[in-house]
């Protein structure tokens, strides 16, 4: 379907091949890898299931709301592959100050951390994830925001996601420009390594791939508001969509 989201995993392979959900229902239905699957598949199954604990957030148990982790969608089909020493934020549009920051220069802005739940639109939740960064407010400041500027655009690295904020939500201090997740670097499959975090609203406003901050004056629907998704997305006050929800 038409701008429905790609829900991938990574394995611990050396491949890093993606598993994906109808995989794993497979997997869980037959009660067993022993299943005539053949010999690549039940390769990549193995190192699967051989990281259901790892605290990365990597493996199957990624995809099990209950074992504390969390499901990967793409809207491309594939995670960008960016490493910290590539990764560069452009800040623009109504600014002062146009900026274009690296991984160590973000780094140097105050770091700032939350213990917050996780909510999906869809329903399932990761509680008390520890998150670390800088405050979005910090980049703005640090651009200098022009009189007319009342929101902001952001775009993912992936060349098709995007979000958006007012101003006065950008502020808020539970909004950072992530870059640890659960007291370690983002891995590219959770939207490192740069990542907003928005954290009283649904995980699809939490971009991942974060590669540009534009500053307007009214902000163009996101992605997901594109489909139909609610522009202003706060947990416990907006249901998301009305039909059929997705995650980030």
């Amino acid at each position: 379907m038409p701008g429905e989201p790609r829900e991938l995993e990574q394995t611990a392979a050396a491949t890093g091949a993606p598993i994906g959900r109808r995989l794993f229902l497979g997997i869980v239905g037959a009660g067993a890898v022993g299943v005539v699957l053949g010999s690549r598949l039940q390769a990549v199954v193995g190192d699967a299931l051989s990281s259901l604990a790892s605290p990365s957030g990597s493996g199957l148990a990624s995809l099990i709301p209950g074992a504390n982790r969390f499901r990967l969608y793409t809207v491309t089909g594939s995670f960008p592959e960016i490493t910290r020493a590539r990764f560069h934020l452009e800040v623009g549009g109504l600014v002062e100050r146009p900026l274009v920051l690296d991984d160590a220069q973000l780094r140097a802005l105050p770091r700032h951390e939350i213990v917050a739940d996780f909510q999906c639109v869809t329903g399932w939740r990761v509680p008390k994830v520890a998150w670390a960064g800088a405050r979005l407010s910090d980049v703005i400041d640090l651009a200098g925001p022009q009189r007319s500027a009342h929101a902001l655009e952001f775009a993912s690295s992936d060349g098709v996601y995007t979000e958006s904020l007012t101003i006065d939500e950008a502020r808020r201090a539970d909004v950072l420009v992530a870059y640890e997740m659960l007291g370690a670097p983002i891995t590219a499959g959770h939207g490192g390594p740069v990542r907003l975090y928005v954290a009283p609203m649904y995980g699809y406003k939490s971009i991942k791939w974060l590669s540009s901050i534009r500053l307007v004056g009214a902000a163009a629907p996101g992605y997901w508001e594109r489909q139909g998704y609610a522009v202003q997305a706060w947990v416990g006050r907006s249901n998301g969509r009305h039909d059929a929800p997705i995650d980030a």
